[in-house]
């Protein structure tokens, strides 16, 4: 990991950035990171966004020193969201000190990734996180068209580069979109263990019809329909994983992803974005998660992001994948009956007039709702 400190000392110190900055540009996968710690007295006048500033999380008597690492992508289009996020972890962590946000920011977001960090800073004084900047030319190349534009986004494809983008000494990660709140205790999460060797834990859903997420030039090659072997494969949600990053590096999983996306640019194998190669690679071989981690789907589907219900049993965390996000719909006061339980999260001062100081305590015994062929 490199990172910059300009300074105008000395000549020995300009050869120095020039050397790092020749580093940055020669490698694809070198990110900055803009560490940012809890400071006693710092300052920051701006008004960014228009957030407001969440309440002070601290640790109680019982918690050990530990920490749980967070991966969480960061843009101005979904920034709403990703506050949101961080603040139901906050909201109901037994340890909110102990967890580490790692947020990955693309190159060329609007708001460059130094607003965005002073931006996360206003809003959360005491929070520990760092900024890490996505360069997207490392992915470009390999996003080939989606049924929606916004799953062509290079940012969504972050995830796959976890274990090059992160510092080295970050083993074990929960990599959360953007549109997700918790409601329950992270530690829960973290504290699953990965059995058999496996690299990646997710809630599976082996009632989907798993040949939908593919092309027809897929089941009919001889050679790619055999990908699976003898695994039984089935569908999981790539939005909440916990990953092992010690075993991804290990083996070389980023080049995998990447060997499949390159073979979709030529043969058109799938109509999704960024999920059919984690399928690819991890399906049938992942640590099956309960349900509760990841109700997902409440975004509607890809086409008219029509509302959702709730699967059936118990939630810890809601997730508005699908075309609707709870934040655009409360906007054009047109919400989901879920997207209420979205709203409390929400730290955008428009909105302040619905925090109060009542807490987000449920317990949810929902409806079924039949899947469609596509929840991402």
């Amino acid at each position: 990991m490199v990172g910059f400190r300009f300074c105008h000392r000395s000549l020995i110190d300009s050869v120095v950035v020039v050397l790092l900055f020749s580093l940055f540009l020669s490698s694809p996968f070198t990110c900055l990171g803009i560490r940012s710690f809890p400071a006693n007295g710092e300052i920051i006048s701006d008004d960014l966004y228009g957030f407001m500033e969440a309440p002070e999380y601290r640790n109680g008597e019982d918690c050990r020193p530990f920490t749980i690492h967070v991966a969480m992508t960061l843009d101005s289009e979904y920034l709403r969201g990703s506050i949101a996020a961080v603040h139901s972890v906050l909201r109901h962590a037994s340890c909110p000190e102990n967890v580490f946000f790692h947020f990955i920011a693309a190159e060329f977001d609007p708001a460059s990734p130094r607003v965005l960090t002073r931006l996360v800073r206003n809003t959360f004084p005491s929070l520990n996180f760092k900024v890490y900047i996505f360069r997207e030319d490392s992915v470009i190349n390999l996003i080939s068209s989606s049924i929606r534009v916004a799953l062509e986004n290079p940012l969504n494809y972050a995830r796959n580069y976890l274990g090059d983008i992160l510092d080295p000494n970050v083993n074990r990660v929960i990599y959360l979109d953007t549109d997700v709140v918790l409601v329950d205790d992270i530690q829960k999460l973290w504290n699953i263990t990965l059995l058999n060797n496996r690299v990646i834990g997710a809630p599976e859903y082996c009632h989907a019809n798993f040949t939908n997420y593919f092309t027809d030039n897929l089941w009919s090659d001889p050679v790619l329909s055999r990908t699976f072997g003898s695994k039984k494969p089935c569908y999981f949600n790539t939005g909440v994983m916990v990953m092992d990053l010690r075993k991804w590096r290990k083996g070389n999983y980023r080049r995998k992803i990447e060997n499949w996306m390159e073979i979709q640019r030529k043969r058109r194998i799938y109509e999704l974005g960024s999920l059919p190669p984690f399928l690819l690679v991890f399906a049938g071989n992942i640590e099956p998660i309960d349900h509760r981690w990841n109700q997902h789907g409440l975004g509607g589907d890809n086409v008219k992001g029509s509302c959702r219900s709730l699967h059936p049993g118990p939630v810890s965390l809601l997730h508005w994948s699908g075309k609707g996000k709870p934040w655009v719909r409360h906007d054009e006061k047109r919400p989901c009956p879920l997207d209420h339980l979205w709203k409390p999260y929400d730290l955008y001062k428009r909105n302040d007039e619905h925090h109060q100081s009542q807490s987000l305590d449920f317990s949810v015994s929902s409806s079924f709702l039949g899947y469609s062929n596509y929840l991402i």
